[in-house]
């Protein structure tokens, strides 16, 4: 059973989530003190967080930005807001998804089901070490190391990647990343894959492998596969 915490301060919003993901077989937990969501976070220790933006004392991005300072699970930001810098903001903070109130509750659970297999069914992989351009990716702690440093990615940071140097040299589209990473395209923007790419290539950066993922102009991205930066 998937532990997921739900930190959402509209009461009757989170009962009725509570009770349809709890049919799902989801243990669901909420937030007793808004101004201690971090500390309930640590002693419930879920498998996935949803979160609304517009929350009591801090916002939802402060604690999306301080969750990411600490770990690497799954977020999915729930919100009433539908500005497009909104979602923007939630996928450079290192969100997983953003749903948009109001939402038909098949589409909730689609995005959670999908979330949750991309956190924790590919690390699966018989091969949980792979070697590119002189770095060690370890799929199971969504970590790439080389001689310059360690970074921690996000699952789907990790995901792009691994889909990437799986077929390094070789060109993968966009519809096809969109496809792998959410299972169904009318559940994403197409803006959101370009957000989690620029991400991934500035975490990248910091260890030293700038351009190490190259953009195929209407065609999609390309892992390079020797060291050539």
């Amino acid at each position: 059973m998937f532990k997921i915490l739900l930190i959402e301060d509209d009461h009757s919003l989170f009962s009725e989530v509570k009770e349809r993901l709890s049919q799902w077989s989801y243990d669901v937990h909420g937030i007793h003190n808004f101004g201690e969501v971090m500390n309930e976070y640590t002693e419930t220790k879920p498998d996935l967080v949803i979160i609304d933006i517009q929350l009591p004392k801090f916002d939802g991005f402060h604690w999306c930005r301080l969750i990411r300072e600490h770990s690497s699970v799954p977020i999915i930001f729930l919100s009433s807001r539908d500005h497009p810098t909104d979602m923007v903001m939630s996928m450079n903070l290192g969100a997983d998804d953003f749903v948009q109130k109001p939402f038909h509750f098949e589409v909730l659970i689609a995005k959670i089901q999908a979330v949750l297999r991309r956190a924790y069914n590919y690390n699966n992989d018989h091969n949980e070490l792979k070697s590119w351009l002189g770095a060690t990716i370890d799929l199971e702690r969504n970590r790439v190391s080389n001689d310059k440093g360690s970074i921690e990615l996000t699952k789907n940071e990790m995901f792009i990647l691994k889909v990437l140097i799986d077929r390094k040299s070789k060109i993968v589209t966009r519809d096809e990343l969109m496809n792998r990473l959410w299972d169904d395209q009318r559940f994403v923007s197409d803006n959101t894959l370009t957000v989690n790419v620029n991400r991934l290539r500035k975490r990248l950066t910091e260890i030293g492998l700038e351009n190490s993922i190259q953009t195929k102009v209407g065609q999609g991205y390309m892992a390079i596969e020797k060291e050539s930066l």
